[in-house]
C-alpha cells in the first residue's frame, strides 16, 4: 500500500503508517452515489466487531465536498475516522477509480484484498462478501448442511424460451457463474466438458452456466472459438441471482444441486489438478456413482478431498478450534510467522505442504491430514500406532505452545465419535460450545503447592525483582484504593496475589498486614513457590519459567485470566508489547544459569556479531 496522509473531516491530520499493527480497512466512497448507502451500512455493522477481531476501518470520501461527506458520515452514523479527499489526491495515489471501493491492508502494510463496485447489491450481501474477506463469523446461521438451491428464472442465449429453476427439478444440476474472457473459467468449463462425458447418461447433470457480463455477441463468439459452446448459457439481468447465490468474490463459481435442488458442493475459483479431483469425487457422489479416491500423489490433499467420503467426520472436524487455527493467527497478525504457522496449517515446510494462503488455501487450519497423516490411512497407514495420538498431538502441544496441555482432557474435544451428537445443534448453540472450549480449562498454573509472597524470591531473583518492583503490577492495590474497591472481592482477585487460596491474599485481609501480597506479585504470573523455595528444593520443575514461552500461546493465557475483554478490552492483541515492557528474566530456562550476552563472550563474538561483521564486510567497511 503507497504511504498516503489526509485530513479527517474534524481537522485531524492521519498518517497511514501510524495505522498500521491492527489490520485495516479502507472504505473509499462518493457520498453522492446510491451504491455508497448500502455499502456504508454494511461497513458500519461489521466496524462493531473491530475491536474483538483486531482490524481498524479508515473512511475516505472521495469525489465529492467536504459538507456532504460530513452529511453523509452522520446519516449512516460512521463510528470512524473518514477522511476528506474532495482534492483527489488519495485516489490519484492509488490509481483508484470505483466511486465505491473496500481494500484490506495487513499489519506490515500489504494490500490482502480488494473489491470494487457492488452494483445492485444490499448491505446484507455486502455485509457477507466482506465478512469473508476479513475471516469474521459467517452473517448467517448454517442450520442446513445442504440448503436449497435458490429458484430463479433467466434468458437463455440463442433461445426464445426462458430458464427456470423449477423445471431442474429430479435430475442433479451444475451451475456455474463465468466470465467468458476469464481464462480460469475456460479451465473450469473444459474440465466440464470432459469429466460429464465420461459419467452414465442416464444419471449425467446438465450443465448451466449463468455469464456475468451479459454481453450477448461476444459470449457467443468467445464460446465458438474456445470450443466451448456444448452448455446452455444464461444471463442475470438485473443481478439478482448472482445476489440470491451469494456470488461476488470472482469467478468461476461452482454449484453442484442434487435432483431435490439442494447444493451439495460449492468451489469458488480454481486451482487447476485439486479443483479436478476434488470436482471428479463431488460430481461422483452427486450421481451416486462410485467415488475415486483422488488424493494427490506426492503432497497433501487438503480436508475438503478428504470429506468427499467422510462427510460426517468432516463436519464434526469444522465443529472444533482446530477448524478455525488459521483464522486466529490473521487475527493476530502472526499469519507470516513459521514458528506459528507450522502448527496451525498441514504439511508446512513438507513437499506438498502449505505455502501461503494464496496458492494453498485448503491446507490452512490444523486438518485431517495433520492428525492422520499425508493421505490418512490410505497413504500413511503406520502413523499413529494403535489410535494413541498423543505423539502427534505433542508435536504442537509441547510446554512451550501449549502450557496445560492434558491429552485425556483434550482429546474428547476434537474425537469425531464425541462430537457427532453436537451436530444437531442450533448454530448460536455450536458456536457458544466452541466459544468455551477455547478458552484454557482452569488454571495454567500448578495448584499443589502454597504461596509464599514475592519477598521471598527477591534473594536469588534480585534482578528480575527489582524490575518488577517498577511494574505496575507490583503496585495494583493503589489503583483499587483510588475508586474505594479494595474490599471488593471480585477485584482483589486479579489486583493481589493468590486470593483466597493457600498462602495467599486472605479473604477479609488487609492491603496493611499484607502488603507482600496485596500486589500482582511474582507468583500471581509463575505460580506458587512453596516447593520451589523450600529447603533442599529441586528448583528446576517446581516453579513456571516464562522466558522459554510463547508469548501468544502460553504468556497471552496466563494473563488473560485478569486482562481479559472485559477489564482490558485489545490487551491479547498487544500481548507481545506489554511484555517487552517488563521482560525481566535473567536466567536460561532449564538450567538455573545466568543468560549470556555479547560482553560476556569475552573475545568471543556472538553469531549476530558475526553476521554484523559480514554485512560490514560486504558493503566494503572492512
Amino acid at each position: 500500500m503507497p504511504a498516503f496522509s489526509g485530513w479527517s473531516l474534524d481537522d485531524q491530520q492521519v498518517k497511514i503508517g501510524d495505522l498500521l499493527g491492527p489490520r485495516l480497512v479502507l472504505f473509499f466512497f462518493n457520498p453522492e452515489v446510491n451504491e455508497a448507502n448500502p455499502a456504508a451500512d454494511a461497513i458500519v455493522a461489521i466496524a462493531k466487531l473491530r475491536r474483538e477481531h483486531n482490524f481498524e476501518i479508515l473512511g475516505i470520501a472521495i469525489g465529492s465536498n467536504r459538507n456532504t461527506a460530513k452529511d453523509f458520515v452522520a446519516a449512516h452514523r460512521i463510528p470512524f475516522t473518514v477522511l476528506d479527499d474532495s482534492n483527489a489526491a488519495i485516489t490519484r495515489r492509488l490509481n483508484l477509480r470505483s466511486p465505491v471501493a473496500v481494500i484490506g491492508v495487513d499489519r506490515e502494510g500489504y494490500m490482502t484484498f480488494g473489491t470494487a463496485g457492488f452494483g445492485s447489491a444490499d448491505a446484507s450481501s455486502i455485509q457477507t462478501r466482506l465478512r469473508q474477506y476479513l475471516r469474521l463469523p459467517s452473517l448467517e446461521e448454517k442450520l442446513d448442511k445442504h440448503p436449497k438451491a435458490p429458484r430463479f428464472t433467466a434468458s437463455i442465449l440463442d433461445s426464445d424460451e426462458g430458464f427456470d429453476m423449477a423445471d431442474q427439478l429430479g435430475r442433479p444440476m451444475v451451475l456455474i457463474f463465468f466470465l467468458h474472457t476469464c481464462s480460469h473459467c475456460h479451465s473450469a468449463l473444459e474440465f466440464f466438458k470432459t469429466s460429464l462425458a465420461v459419467l452414465p447418461e442416464d444419471k449425467r447433470p446438465q450443465l448451466f452456466g449463468l455469464e456475468i457480463s451479459g454481453r450477448t455477441h461476444a459470449v457467443r463468439q468467445q464460446l465458438i472459438e474456445s470450443e466451448l459452446d456444448f452448455f446452455p448459457v444464461l444471463f442475470d439481468d438485473d443481478g439478482g441471482v448472482q445476489d440470491a447465490y451469494r456470488v461476488f468474490a470472482g469467478v468461476p463459481d461452482i454449484f453442484l444441486i442434487d435432483a431435490e435442488g439442494r447444493i451439495q458442493a460449492r468451489t469458488q475459483g480454481w486451482t487447476g489438478q485439486r479443483d479436478e479431483s476434488l470436482l471428479r469425487m463431488q460430481l461422483s457422489r452427486l450421481v451416486g456413482v462410485p467415488i475415486p479416491m483422488l488424493l494427490a500423489r506426492t503432497g497433501y490433499s487438503g480436508n475438503e478431498i478428504c470429506g468427499v467420503c467422510h462427510e460426517a467426520e468432516f463436519e464434526t472436524w469444522q465443529f472444533t478450534t482446530h477448524a478455525g487455527a488459521f483464522n486466529t493467527l490473521v487475527k493476530h497478525g502472526a499469519d507470516t510467522d513459521p514458528e506459528c504457522v507450522s502448527c496451525h496449517v498441514v504439511g508446512f515446510g513438507e513437499t506438498g505442504g502449505f505455502v501461503d494462503s494464496a496458492t494453498t488455501a485448503n491446507l490452512e487450519d490444523v486438518g485431517c491430514e495433520t492428525c492422520h497423516g499425508r493421505g490418512g490411512p490410505h497413504q500413511s497407514p503406520d502413523w499413529v500406532q494403535n489410535r494413541d495420538y498423543a505423539p502427534v498431538c505433542a508435536t504442537c502441544h509441547d510446554d512451550k505452545h501449549s502450557l496445560g496441555f492434558d491429552y485425556a482432557t483434550f482429546r474428547p474435544r476434537i474425537s469425531h465419535a464425541e462430537n457427532m451428537s453436537l451436530l444437531s445443534l442450533p448454530e448460536h448453540e455450536k458456536a457458544r460450545i466452541l466459544a468455551e472450549r477455547g478458552r484454557p480449562g482452569g488454571s495454567l498454573l500448578p495448584t499443589s503447592a502454597d504461596y509464599v509472597g514475592s519477598e521471598a524470591c527477591q534473594s536469588c531473583h534480585a534482578a528480575e525483582f527489582e524490575t518488577w518492583a517498577a511494574s505496575p503490577h507490583a503496585h495494583a492495590i493503589e489503583s483499587l484504593e483510588a475508586k474505594s474497591r479494595v474490599n471488593d472481592a471480585e477485584c482483589l482477585a486479579c489486583h493481589t496475589t493468590a486470593f483466597g487460596k493457600p498462602g495467599g491474599f486472605p479473604t477479609g485481609g488487609s492491603a496493611e498486614s499484607h502488603a507482600d501480597l496485596a500486589r500482582v506479585g511474582c507468583e500471581s504470573c509463575h505460580g506458587p513457590g512453596g516447593n520451589h523455595v523450600a529447603q533442599d528444593a529441586t528448583h528446576i520443575g517446581t516453579i513456571v519459567s516464562l522466558a522459554d514461552k510463547c508469548d501468544s500461546c502460553v504468556i497471552l493465557q496466563i494473563c488473560g485470566a485478569c486482562h481479559d475483554d472485559a477489564n482490558d478490552p485489545g490487551f491479547r492483541f498487544k500481548v507481545e508489547e506489554r511484555i517487552e515492557a517488563q521482560r525481566h528474566g535473567t536466567l536460561e530456562p532449564g538450567t538455573g544459569k545466568p543468560k549470556q550476552t555479547s560482553a560476556q563472550w569475552n573475545g568471543h563474538p556472538s553469531d549476530v556479531e558475526r553476521l554484523a561483521a559480514a554485512f560490514r564486510i560486504l558493503d566494503g567497511e572492512g
